[in-house]
This record gives C-alpha cells, structure tokens and sequence, in this order.
C-alpha cells in the first residue's frame, strides 16, 4: 500500500483515534478540545490531497487487510466522494468551533465531556466511511455508526418531552436500518456479492423485474435517510429538538449522505439511459411540500427543516435526469447546501439564545439590538434563495440547464425549482421581517435552563460567531471559484455515467469492459518521494492528461 493510499483510511481511522483519546482524557476539557479540533484539521487537509489527487489520476483504492476486490473491503477516493468529505469535514470543523465555546459559555471551561467529543468525532468516523466505501455492506456499517452516535447527540441534556419527540427520529431509523440491511441481503442473495464496482457489472444480468424491485428498495431506504417526500415526516419533529450544533451537524451532513447513497447506486449499480419519471416527480413533490411547510411555520427551527426538505428535492432532481450535466448539478447543489444549511441552524441557535424563544411571532427588531447577526442571517437565507451571484445561483443555474436538456418532464420539473426558489426567499423575507425588523423585545425566561436549546442570555461566546462565519466565508469562496468548482464536477458526473473510471480503478481495467463513452484508464506509477499513486486509475479528460 503506497502513502497515497494509506491516506484514504485516514478519514476514517483518526476520528476513530480522536474519539477513543478524547474518552481517555474525558477529565482534561482543553485536551479534548484540541484533539478534536487538530483531528477534523487533519481530516481537511488529507481530504484536499485526496480531491486533487483523484481530479488528476482518477480514483485511489486502498485494499484493507490486502485482500482485493471483490472479495476484500477496499475504500475509493474519486471526484465525487472527495470533494463531499472535504466539505463534510470543513462544516463538521466549523460546528465543533460553535459547540466548544457554546459549552464554554454554558458549563465553563474547565468543564470537561465525556460524551460530546468522543460521540461528535465517532459520528465523523461515520460520514467519512460512507463516503469512501466501496460496497454496500460496509456502507450499512457506515450509516450505523451515523445513527448509534447521532441517537447519543439528538437525546442528550435536554427535556423528556423533547426525547420523546426525538424518539421519533429513532424509531424511524431503526425500521429504515432493518429494510436497509434486508436490502443488502436481497442483492447478494441475487449477485453474490456487494461490492459496488462487482454489483454494476452483475446486476445487468438480472432479469428486469428483479432489478426493478432491488434498486426501488434501495430507493426507499436511502429516501428515508435522505427525507425525500412523502417519507420525510420524521425530520420536521426531530432536528429543531436537538441544540443548535448538533441541529447544523445533522442537517448540513446526514441528509446529504442519503442522497450520496442514491447518488452512487442508482448510478453504478442501476444506471439508466432516460430521465427516471418516478423521481422527478418525487424531486418535484419534495421541492413544493417542503417549501409550502416552510411558509405555515413560526417556530424558526421547524421552518428551517421544512426548507431543508424542500431542497433535497433540488438534489433529487438532478439525480433523475440521469445526464452527466444533471449529477454535476446534483454535485454542485450538495456542495453549496451542506454550508448554507448548517450555517442557518448556527444562526437560528444564535438568535435563540439571545431572545430566549424559537418563536417567530416573539421576536423582533433584531437588526438594531444585534446588526451582526442580521448580517449572518442574510447571507446563507439569499444563498438558499439562490439570488445571484450567491453559490445557490450557479448551482440552480447548473440544474435548470440540465432540467432544459432533459426533454418535456425535466423542463415541467425545472418549473417546480423555480416555484420552489421563489417560496424560498418569501419564507426567508418573513422571517427577516418578524425577527430583525420591528421594534425590539425582550429576551424570555429560559423555562428550562438545563438544556441546551433556548438559554436567552442576549449572549453568546466569540467562538459561536466564528463557526457560523467561517461556514459564510467557505460559501462565497464556492461562488468566486464556481468555475473551477463546476469543472470539477461535471468530470465527476462523467465519471458516475460511465461507470468504467470507477469499475476500472477498483477491479483493474481487464474488468470493466469498454462501452459507449467509456474513459480509458491507466496506472499511475510511483513518484520518487513516496507518494506513488499505486492502484489509482486515471481518465483522459483530468486536468494534465493521463499520466
């Protein structure tokens, strides 16, 4: 195994390592702080390498205990899941900042955890391996980890009436994770094997009928994870229950991995040559339902989470046009929301604790008391709205192009984006009108001090505004380098449709068989100091060509 490769285990092993370390210094409050901190730092900057590594040779395979594929475990860095764990891990960085001064703030600073940092950095450990595997049985390993350390964060200090409500978020889990497993026992019970890159070749050998049935299952499963309309309901009742950097944490990451699933099996394992009607009227249903609970709501959190509904839609729909144009759009669009999201639920955190209610209809004239944070609300609210030259525009943009080349069904859906964008920014126009115009309240009385949701200080610690800041600074550098960031993933687009790229890079270019718009791909030798590419394939169209 080169160092190359070795780098692609990291993401997953030093959270792993940050989580066990931060338990052993549960008493040490500073240690835990900076191993998580330094943990998630390093994650970035291994994500980086592995992103400009996999834009120029194509995928880096690592073979875990040396077995290959498809019998062994193997981890793949390609476009697509790099640039997602490099942004994962830059919010994920972003949010622990906001919660280690909240909790500073809260509970003082030698005040130590021994649950929040081991759990916060196990739930990472989660994302990164769901990003990076290569079959579908670890993928479901993946999203355990996701849920076991999510369940800990979503329930902790906070009111028996709230878990009751996050229990809801469980159950659904729970039953999600049951046909989830059952789906990956149907698919090897049909191929043999649950390797991805082994399932797309094997599963096209698969009478129609039960090809239909494994990729609807796995539609509903991941549509679950991923909230997609009418099996979303659990979300609006469990995010806004949680304090706010578990909240940003879920929303900006938990989702999107549902639709990083999708993504990745209805491409590899279920491709298609047309447009898929079932999921652009699911994309469409998605896009509207969210948006209109979004309008009727007046708890902040609550209209909030109907909005992420809403635009799991947009990602949706990218997905099920099924064009190389289409999934760079979807690309595109998780990348921007994964910042815009998380960074709204640090704001709506930040506004909680200084008025002391999620209450819409109580609040006002924010802007006079507290101008910085109408800055901060303004910005990710006309991102999400999708106002140019914001990073939501050039990613709409992106869609609604695709959604035009698609035929009559993806222009009629691409009709529903706009509808939706212009719910959007009314839903975000009111809130900034009932919240910072007006004239100022009061902060209310914190009727339950112990938790960690509403404390109505009229207060907050530097470090929160430097976390939900830094998530506003990532989101205008992706619309000031929107172009490269575009280029970057329209050729992982290219990768998802062909398929050869990812086939090749995992079984070697003797099994994956040539086809129509296949990429060639090639070995990249070992470079003088080390850090040889080893297994890693590369496609003509990478910037430097084929090496």
């Amino acid at each position: 195994m080169t160092l190359l490769q070795a780098f692609v285990t990291l993401p997953v092993l030093l959270p792993m390592l940050g989580a066990a370390a931060s338990v052993i210094v549960s008493r040490r409050a500073s240690l835990q702080r900076v191993i998580g901190v330094v943990t998630l730092a390093i994650v970035c900057v291994v994500a980086g390498v592995l992103l400009v590594s996999a834009d120029r040779y194509g995928p880096v395979v690592a073979e875990l205990g040396g077995w290959p594929a498809p019998m062994g475990i193997v981890l793949v860095a390609d476009r697509m899941s790099a640039l997602l764990l490099l942004i994962s891990t830059l919010v994920t960085l972003a949010v622990l900042v906001y919660a280690i001064d909240q909790r500073i703030s809260d509970y003082g600073r030698e005040t130590a955890s021994t649950t929040f940092h081991p759990i916060f950095l196990l739930l990472s450990t989660g994302v990164s391996l769901a990003y990076l595997t290569g079959d579908l049985f670890t993928l479901f390993v993946a999203f355990e980890i996701m849920l076991a350390a999510s369940y800990v964060l979503i329930t902790r200090r906070t009111s028996a009436s709230r878990i009751r409500s996050g229990m809801t978020y469980v159950i659904v889990s729970l039953m999600s994770s049951l046909l989830f497993l059952t789906a990956v026992a149907l698919v090897y019970a049909a191929t043999g094997t649950v390797n991805l890159a082994d399932l797309a070749g094997r599963v096209a050998l698969l009478p129609d009928g039960l090809k239909t049935v494994l990729a609807l299952v796995l539609v509903v499963v991941f549509g679950i994870k991923a909230a997609i309309v009418p099996l979303h309901f659990w979300l609006p009742d469990s995010y806004p229950n949680a304090p706010a950097p578990v909240t940003a944490l879920f929303a900006g990451l938990l989702t999107k991995v549902g639709i990083y699933a999708l993504l990745r099996t209805q491409t590899l394992v279920f491709p298609q040559d047309h447009p898929s009607l079932l999921l652009l009227v699911m994309a469409a249903v998605t896009m509207v339902v969210g948006a209109l609970g979004a309008v009727a709501q007046d708890d902040l959190n609550r209209l909030l989470s109907f909005l992420l509904v809403s635009h799991i839609g947009f990602m949706l729909f990218g997905l099920a046009v099924y064009t190389p144009s289409g999934i760079a759009g979807t690309a595109l669009y998780v990348v921007h929301h994964i910042t815009v999201q998380a960074t709204l639920f640090l704001v709506s955190g930040l506004i909680t604790r200084r008025t002391g209610t999620v209450s819409i209809s109580q609040m006002g004239g924010l802007a006079k008391t507290a101008p910085h944070l109408a800055v901060l609300f303004a910005i990710p609210a006309i991102t999400l709205a999708g106002l140019p030259p914001t990073s939501g525009f050039v990613a709409k943009l992106a869609l609604l192009q695709a959604g035009a080349e698609a035929g009559t069904a993806g222009r009629i859906v691409a009709a529903f984006v706009v509808l939706a964008s212009l719910l959007t920014l009314y839903a975000a126009a009111r809130v900034w009108v009932r919240v910072f115009w007006g004239t100022p309240k009061e902060p209310l009385v914190d009727n339950d001090p112990n938790d960690e949701l509403v404390v109505g200080t009229a207060r907050s610690a530097r470090g929160m505004y430097v976390g939900a800041a830094s998530l506003i600074v990532v989101s205008i550098v992706i619309a000031v380098f929107a172009g490269p960031l575009s280029a970057v993933t329209a050729r992982a687009g290219i990768d998802l449709q062909t398929r050869d790229t990812y086939r090749g890079a995992v079984l070697g270019p003797d099994e994956a068989p040539g086809g129509p718009g296949a990429q060639p791909v090639a070995t990249v030798p070992d470079v003088p100091d080390g850090t040889g590419a080893g297994t890693a394939m590369a496609t003509d169209d990478a910037e430097g060509g084929t090496p």
